[in-house]
């Protein structure tokens, strides 16, 4: 079977308040790691999220 091209990956927060979420990115055209300004409910405003594999 082929590889799958998409893969799941887990936006942490770097308020370090636990929260992340989860998305999909292309692994063959998304080479680099994913880093998004999200809203964080826990901290209550919005932070960069960074991305992390899913354990």
């Amino acid at each position: 079977m082929a590889k799958a091209v998409t893969i799941k990956v887990k936006l942490a927060s770097t308020a370090d308040t636990g929260y992340f979420y989860v998305t999909k990115k292309n692994s063959r055209t998304q080479t680099e790691k994913l880093s998004f300004k999200k809203y964080d409910p826990v901290a209550k405003k919005h932070v960069e999220f960074k991305e992390t594999k899913i354990k």
